[in-house]
């Protein structure tokens, strides 16, 4: 089988982590879409096993959680009158737990914004920490039920409601966002902390998310064409960030800061994690002459 060198996909991967699009990968680097589109599959479903079985037991004290928007095919107002749209087309968004402290990436969730999606989202978050934590959430009021499912009596939790001000009526009909007036903390279970109560880092980590993905990058053709691919450069996206990037404020990785690793990873060692889960050749059969 027919395999790219390693170099040229150390390449590929940490272009596709750096804000690079798929095709100007493929142009860079002088290979076809396609094999840009395969090597991404294969770092997806290998990180998020890795993900999955190693980021457990995590001792953290304060614990932010919010959602960031994309979407896959065509936005959800456009998907009626989109040519041969998939079912999954539409507004995708993305939940991300990041530990304040260590800036680890603890849980993640891609899917609607609902309910059912929430619980998931909590259920998952819950059965990644080792202790009780201090939870911060926006005022999407679908956590309130999610928050009380997964971890009962047994959490501070808090929630950190902005207020906005009216948008300006020149700036209607565009993206931009209306000016921040204030927040109001409001205590939901347990004891929380009011000066710990605060979405700042996960919020920080969204801004990253859009900088290093180019599929998360607003008012460009540069979206996610299938949800599966969408899945599988977050899969990438959060190993790299929580083994592989060095963190300026911790001087390490945040797997490293929370005692997840005691090892700084590179991209090669993603794909080693590839190559691990490849299928091994079988013995060739006895050549036969036709």
């Amino acid at each position: 089988m027919n395999k790219l060198p390693l170099q040229k996909r150390v390449q590929i991967l940490s272009m596709l982590c750096e804000g690079s699009s798929m095709r100007s990968i493929s142009r860079v680097v002088g290979v076809s879409i396609n094999t840009v589109t395969k090597l991404l599959i294969e770092a997806g479903e290998a990180c998020a096993e890795y993900h999955a079985e190693t980021v457990r037991n995590v001792k953290a004290q304060r614990v932010q959680c919010d959602e960031i928007w994309s979407f896959s095919y065509a936005k959800a107002k456009n998907v009626q009158t989109a040519k041969a749209a998939p079912e999954d087309a539409g507004d995708v968004w993305t939940w991300t737990a990041i530990d304040a402290d260590t800036k680890l990436i603890v849980s993640w969730l891609v899917g609607g914004r609902d309910s059912g999606y929430a619980m998931e989202f909590m259920d998952d978050l819950a059965s990644r920490l080792a202790n009780r934590v201090q939870l911060t959430t926006d005022g999407h009021k679908a956590y309130l039920e999610a928050v009380e499912g997964a971890f009962g009596a047994d959490v501070d939790y808090a929630v950190l409601q902005k207020l906005y001000g009216t948008v300006p009526e020149a700036a209607k009909g565009r993206y931009s966002p209306a000016v921040c007036i204030g927040a109001r903390k409001e205590r939901v279970e347990g004891n929380p902390d009011p000066k710990a109560v605060s979405t700042s880092h996960v919020e920080r980590q969204n801004l990253t998310m859009r900088m290093s993905m180019r599929r998360f990058t607003r008012l460009t053709n540069a979206f996610s064409k299938k949800v599966e691919n969408h899945c599988h450069a977050l899969a990438l996206y959060f190993v790299w960030y929580n083994f592989c990037r060095m963190h300026k404020s911790l001087k390490m990785t945040p797997a490293m800061a929370a005692g997840v690793s005691d090892t700084l990873h590179d991209m090669e060692w993603i794909v080693e994690l590839i190559d691990a889960r490849a299928p091994k050749p079988g013995p060739r059969g006895p050549y036969k002459k036709n």
